[in-house]
């Protein structure tokens, strides 16, 4: 027996994990001490079920096991879980060895273009290697030691192979390292092998103590953030950027407090939406390509752009031309990976404490009146032609995506919250969505009401993160509810865990907007001169192309075990609203999902006029915008 200084206790792999699991604590942005790991989603197969599977049934009670119909689909509810608390707390996904873990890949890279914690836990073959090639196993031919799992190390923030159970003694201690690092915060993935997963091994009790984990909030450089300040004093025009760092530091209220102090317009990126109230004086809009016209003219005009805790991807930058020539940037981040990307001058540090440390370093100066003002200026002319497109109607008197986000928009309240992913509808929600005065008391989230995953685009997300958000939602926001918004495309690609919510007892509404196929890459693909190909249906190979075979979106999320309101295609905006008022209240009544079946127009959008860079071949209509734009594109500030 091994022995030690302090006492042992004898446990499988498996049991010393997860019984290590139990014992570490977060705390939310309130304040409040909960599980660091929250629960596990599973799909039991036979690289998990006698290990893993074993030593959860033993500590249900302590940390439950909910049960998934696809791995992709449970591993993305985890994102959303993570995303709904501020990743302040973590749900894992365990799945069985070869096809199972592969399909959680998708979900990792979900989680790392994000940023988001979560816990992988894939079955692994023998380390013993007594039965290879065991079933599922793939083999490579020149190196034994690889298995599929070593797919998950391009989307992992950390990955490790456990092949003795005394490793997770050294591996634990970073895995909490990274799920709870501003800086580095990513999927975890440990691959158990399943014969390791079972093995014995005398582990010290004390690894097994409760340990809460704060989030580090380091402060900046002093000498890097007196520049920064400076930058900022000889600004004429500048403005202030909130990222999803500004979120996940919870320094919403110190970065309106910042722009107030100093007179600066600010705006909003994919993922820092929902931080400003919209009726803000300062408030400019959200920014990028599927943005508002209006923060986009504030960005353009902009001589020093402040970017707290934003990794500036193409869809915030208008694909590098939405900044003018010349724009000095300050980036405030907790990575120095995103700090310094395109030679901006770097502040690292958490979004909270730098915010604070820079406003007092900066005491005495403001932008001039003439510039705060704009951000209400122009801000008024994007939300007349808001108001335009919620009113007005489809060329054919069908819904429009506008008219669905402000009906949504206009029932829900600060304790709800809205998700959405791929294709046309992020861009309705960012460009279109206005959020409510901020709740006067406490909350123990940053404020957030919005999950709009457009790192990864990931289809299929916003139909399933609906799950995860609920369950989280539903400790610290019990009277509100989660509302997912999405296409037949990514209801198709991804519908089984609206099963596995109904069955689990966690409610929601999701509305499905049928537009007849892949309506948003239709309109880029048509937009660049290119012919209607294989996105709609209608353009698509097969008999069906004419209409003939088509899906009955209630009936079959109703056989699902979801309640189902189907709007008739000529219910027009009342019929809708009326849907989706009966929904929220059938889903809070029943405790399971609602779906709302809608027909919208394949073409409406809410558009800001960016550029998005794409590839256009010369033999197109849209070259030639395309090669304008490049001349225009930033690529060293």
């Amino acid at each position: 027996m091994t022995t030690y200084a302090g006492a042992t206790v004898r446990l499988t792999t498996a049991q010393a994990l997860v019984r290590w699991m139990i014992a570490q604590r977060s705390e939310l942005l309130g304040g409040a001490e909960v599980p660091l790991f929250a629960g596990v989603f599973g799909i039991f197969g036979h690289g998990n079920v006698l290990g893993l599977g074993t030593a959860l049934h033993e500590v249900q009670d302590d940390l439950p096991t909910w049960r998934g119909q696809n791995e992709q689909g449970m591993a993305l509810a985890a994102v959303a879980f993570a995303r709904a608390t501020d990743r302040r707390q973590v749900m894992a996904a365990t799945a069985s060895v070869g096809p199972g873990a592969l399909n959680m890949v998708t979900a990792a890279g979900v989680a790392h273009a994000n940023r988001i914690p979560v816990l992988l836990l894939p079955g692994d073959t023998f380390t013993s290697r007594a039965p290879d090639p065991v079933l599922q196993q793939v083999e490579h031919f020149g190196d034994p030691t690889t298995s599929v799992n070593d797919a998950f190390r391009p989307v992992s923030r950390y990955f490790d192979r456990i092949t003795r159970p005394e490793q997770l003694m050294s591996t634990l201690p970073q895995v909490a390292r990274v799920l709870t690092d501003p800086a580095d915060a990513g999927p975890v993935v440990l691959a158990l092998p399943q014969d390791v997963q079972a093995e014995e091994y005398d582990f010290p009790a004390a690894m097994f103590e409760p340990r809460l984990h704060r989030v580090p909030r380091h402060r900046p450089d002093l000498a890097a953030l007196a520049e920064a300040a400076e930058l900022l004093r000889t600004a004429a025009r500048p403005l202030l950027v909130v990222g999803g760092g500004v979120r996940y530091s919870g320094a919403a209220r110190e970065a309106l407090a910042f722009a107030e102090t100093h007179g600066v317009p600010v705006v909003e990126t994919v993922a820092g939406r929902t931080l400003v109230p919209h009726e803000h004086p300062l408030y400019g809009g959200p920014l990028g390509i599927i943005g508002a016209t209006s923060a986009n003219e504030l960005a353009a005009a902009a001589d020093v752009v402040l970017a707290v805790g934003t990794r500036l991807q193409d869809f915030t930058t208008s694909s590098w031309t939405g900044f003018a020539p010349g724009v000095r940037i300050v980036t405030v981040n907790a990575a120095r990976f995103d700090a310094v990307k395109r030679a901006a001058h770097a502040v690292v540090g958490d979004a909270r404490e730098t915010l604070l440390e820079l406003t007092e370093t900066l005491e005495g100066w403001s932008a001039d009146p003439s510039w705060t003002g704009r951000a209400a200026e122009e801000r008024a002319v994007w939300d007349t032609h808001v108001d335009q497109l919620r009113h007005g109607a489809a060329p054919d008197g069908s819904l429009t995506y506008a008219q669905v986000v402000g009906i949504v928009n206009d029932a829900s309240g600060p304790d709800d919250y809205v998700l959405t992913a791929s294709g046309g509808m992020p861009g309705e929600l960012h460009g279109g969505w206005r959020t409510g005065p901020v709740k006067p008391d406490a909350s123990p989230t940053s404020g957030a009401t919005m999950d709009l995953e457009y790192g990864f685009s990931c289809m299929g997300y916003e139909v399933v993160a609906p799950w995860g958000a609920a369950m989280a939602r539903a400790q610290t926001h019990p009277d509100g509810l989660v509302t997912g918004l999405f296409g037949d495309g990514s209801y198709l690609m991804l519908n089984s865990e609206l099963y596995s919510a109904a069955f689990a007892g966690h409610p929601f509404v999701a509305v499905l907007c049928d537009n007849g196929g892949y309506a948003v890459i239709h309109r880029l693909q048509t937009n660049q001169g290119a012919a209607g190909f294989n996105n709609m249906l209608s353009d698509s190979r097969g008999p069906g192309a004419d209409g003939s075979v088509h899906v009955d979106f209630a009936a079959h999320a109703r056989a699902l075990g979801c309640t189902v309101e189907d709007v008739p295609a000529d219910a027009g905006v009342d019929g809708l609203r009326a849907a989706y008022l009966d929904a929220r209240a059938a889903a809070k009544a029943t405790g399971r999902p609602t779906v709302v079946v809608c027909r919208t127009h394949p073409s409406t959008w809410t558009e800001a006029g960016a550029w998005w860079e794409t590839g256009v071949p010369e033999t197109l209509s849209g070259h030639e915008a395309y090669r304008e734009a490049k001349q225009r594109q930033l690529r060293w500030l």
